[in-house]
């Protein structure tokens, strides 16, 4: 009989628990504000293959209200690779040439291959996608307006730049959100100059490509 690895906190290494707010709140990316204080997280330190990079392990916190899902990426890096003029108020179309922490979200368990995609940099800049990973071709993709909002800041004596979401529920799930309702999910960041870029994944996928739907995790909405 198989038994799924478990994290410190007692539940599936491959499930991500989103914890219920009270309230919604201003898109933060400071790990130490309230409504980050204490949310346990889940870590991606491998390439998408599941071998280690050294020095990249990174967090992922997720928080969850009647509107909104909320994440936040803890992420170490060594060098980053930034857009040399970036813009924030309008949706940066291929932001993966550069540093970003990404979210892949669906809610069809039938479709897998139909989901969403987010992106953030470390210098606030964004992208949303309509995914079909079976028409990876689709240059329409990135059109797609979820309405998510995003913020960001670089440690530099840390050597950490911090990222977060705050995405409107309905743009990831036509369901009425409640504790213990799943999603299908999966993290990923690209960091680094070309020469020497590092991938990191949270559920391994197999393949160099990030769009391998069959490798996603869960995200659970708890209490």
């Amino acid at each position: 009989m198989l038994v799924a690895a478990l994290t410190a906190q007692g539940f599936a290494a491959d499930t991500i628990r989103s914890i219920r707010a009270p309230k919604d709140v201003p898109v933060t990316a400071d790990p130490g504000a309230a409504f980050w204080k204490g949310i346990p997280g889940v870590t991606a330190a491998n390439d998408p293959h599941g071998r280690p990079v050294p020095g990249m392990k990174t967090e992922i916190r997720s928080r969850w209200t009647s509107g909104y899902l909320y994440l936040l990426f803890v992420c170490p890096y060594n060098e980053l690779s930034l857009k040399p003029d970036p813009r924030t108020d309008v949706e940066t179309n291929h932001l993966w040439n550069w540093d970003t922490a990404e979210a892949f979200i669906g809610s069809d368990f039938k479709h897998i291959n139909l989901y969403k995609e987010f992106e953030v940099s470390p210098q606030g800049e964004w992208v949303d996608l309509d995914i079909d990973s079976t028409n990876m071709g689709n240059q329409n993709a990135w059109k797609w307006n979820s309405g998510f909002q995003v913020a960001a800041h670089v440690d530099a004596a840390a050597h950490i730049w911090y990222g977060a979401m705050k995405i409107p529920y309905h743009a990831l799930d036509p369901r009425e959100p409640k504790p213990g309702l799943k999603l299908r999910a999966n993290f990923y960041r690209l960091q680094g100059p070309a020469a020497h870029r590092a991938f990191i994944s949270w559920q391994p996928t197999g393949k160099d490509s990030y769009h391998v739907p069959e490798s996603f995790g869960t995200l659970e909405l708890a209490r």
